[in-house]
């Protein structure tokens, strides 16, 4: 294992990168919200439908939402009758989303503050595995994959969202430049914190290009894998199960 990991184009400690990505979530997690309709133009919001739609939870399923924190996927899930623990390593994130369901009047759901390389689930929990825009931003993403494979149950799937680089010709440059100038930018203006918003535009580029990431999937155990592409690769959803 290599002696260091990558904290967007910088390579630091393992130690060091879990530090300083607590400090980028506990910045901007007052603002997470606002910033995301802000960069997205509020199409995160449809990839999140889409994503939901594909995890298809059901009345009574036991779903982990890893690094779930504002709750927009669990509350999406919740919708459908699923029962939720929504988890997350940055305890700032979960008490936005405590205090966004309250003002939703949304019940049922469980806070758990959990580092997704070492949950404290016991095996085969859960039917589901989902994780948003949140496994890059994971120290060992392979020790990651293979808690999430540890405590799905027989038959259960696995489900993520992350941002990765786009192959279209002429979006690429245009994604390009938004990603180092204007999310920055938009990140100084609207959160007062540039550098957390630097990080995470570096952080894409640094995460593996989606056939490497399923081959991590499958690595981990999973079976079936898929990748569906939303704007030539800029965000993908993987899918895998526990057989």
């Amino acid at each position: 294992m290599s002696d260091t990991v990558s904290f967007g184009y910088e390579d630091v400690s393992p130690d060091e990168k879990t530090a300083r990505v607590g400090g980028v979530f506990s910045s901007v997690a007052a603002k997470y919200d606002v910033m995301n309709d802000a960069m997205s133009g509020g199409m995160h919001r449809l990839w999140k439908d889409r994503f939901v739609r594909r995890v298809k939870p059901q009345p009574g399923e036991a779903i982990l939402d890893m690094a779930g924190g504002t709750g927009d996927i669990a509350f999406r899930m919740a919708d459908c009758g699923a029962d939720v623990i929504v988890s997350d390593i940055n305890q700032d994130m979960l008490d936005v989303g405590v205090e966004r369901a309250m003002e939703r009047g949304i019940d049922g759901l469980v806070w758990s503050c959990q580092n997704a390389e070492e949950l404290t689930f016991s095996d085969r929990q859960f039917d589901a595995y989902t994780i948003v825009f949140g496994i890059r931003n994971v120290t060992h993403i392979d020790e990651a994959l293979a808690e999430a494979h540890r405590v799905l149950k027989h038959g259960g799937r696995f489900y993520c969202m992350e941002f990765s680089s786009t192959d279209w010709p002429g979006f690429k440059e245009v994604y390009d430049l938004y990603s180092h100038r204007l999310m920055p930018l938009m990140g100084k203006l609207i959160a007062n914190d540039e550098e957390s918003y630097r990080y995470l535009a570096e952080s894409i580029r640094r995460f593996p290009r989606p056939p490497e990431f399923e081959a991590m999937i499958k690595a981990a155990g999973f079976t079936q894998t898929r990748v569906e592409t939303i704007l030539g690769g800029a965000v993908n959803i993987h899918s895998g199960w526990k057989i």
